[in-house]
């Protein structure tokens, strides 16, 4: 995943446990001051911000077992001794195998700890995250999730996956999640999350699509609505989508450089990122190593 700043100006290649960069910067030691946006930059403490970082989507889900959080420690140490110094992973798991969110709006506290565990590690070694609040896909439950609980609970007009973006029902039970994450007390560092320079952004969701609607419209709206409805909690953080970056009808001469069989995911990598909560784009790339 490539991470920059809507024009482009920084750029840092994240992949799932190393990170490529085309430029680096110093980090500067500083627990107490939030990433912000300049122009087209990021700055920290009154200084351009520019890293290198990594994808560890599953860090959460391992700290849940506490056997298992030696795992997190050591990936942090080594990505510390190696300069990297953001961090992209999940703030959610939906039903199934330690779940964050176990049925709407009723979250495990343990697996919470889990997330406070990681947070508080990041925070040891210097190390900026990005926490994203659900996914695209089935794995660890997600929109589908979502959609089911409606499905189960009785609500009606909910008859596939893409009404995670439009049914009223299925939007409380985000925002319910969102609120609960940024709102989340530390039990380690006491910090609240919301309050917490070391988290660096929140993400929307982990490559949205929808096939119900290629226009991008029905994207765009639940965008701003919960771009708005993030930054109504939290100003403090940056904020970006979690788009791939394929182009959409708003460019339609440049959709011809989208892989093949992707110019019809219901997504504009354009018109979705003017929206103004937005502070940065993404771009998710998976190159052969």
């Amino acid at each position: 995943m490539s991470l920059f700043h809507r024009a482009g100006y920084v750029v840092g290649v994240l992949i799932t446990l190393l990170a490529l960069s085309h430029d680096c910067q110093a980090r500067v030691h500083s627990h107490g001051r939030f990433v912000r946006i300049k122009g087209t930059r990021f700055v920290l403490h009154r200084s351009y911000f520019v890293f290198n970082g990594f994808n560890s989507y599953w860090m959460m889900h391992v700290a849940a077992d506490p056997s298992e959080r030696y795992k997190v420690s050591k990936t942090f140490r080594e990505a510390a001794a190696a300069g990297l110094s953001v961090c992209r992973t999940w703030a959610f798991s939906d039903g199934g195998d330690r779940a964050l969110q176990i049925s709407p709006g009723v979250h495990d506290e343990r697996v919470f700890q889990a997330l406070d565990f990681v947070i508080s590690k990041a925070r040891q070694h210097w190390i900026r995250l990005i926490l994203s609040f659900v996914n695209n896909y089935k794995d660890f439950g997600d929109c589908p999730q979502y959609v089911e609980w409606a499905r189960n609970a009785g609500v009606n007009n909910v008859n596939g996956e893409d009404d995670f973006y439009t049914n009223p029902t299925v939007k409380k039970y985000y925002k319910n999640h969102v609120k609960k994450v940024i709102t989340q007390m530390n039990t380690i560092t006491r910090i609240a999350y919301k309050d917490d320079p070391m988290i660096m952004a929140w993400e929307l969701m982990n490559e949205p699509r929808c096939q119900a609607d290629y226009s991008r419209r029905m994207v765009n709206g639940w965008v701003q609505e919960m771009a708005s409805f993030v930054k109504s909690l939290d100003r403090k953080h940056l904020l970006e989508i979690g788009m791939e970056g394929f182009y959409g009808d708003s460019m339609p001469k440049k959709k011809v450089n989208n892989p093949a069989g992707y110019n019809q995911v219901g997504t504009d990598f354009i018109t979705n990122n003017l929206i103004k909560e937005i502070d940065f784009t993404t771009i998710h790339a998976y190159p052969d190593i």
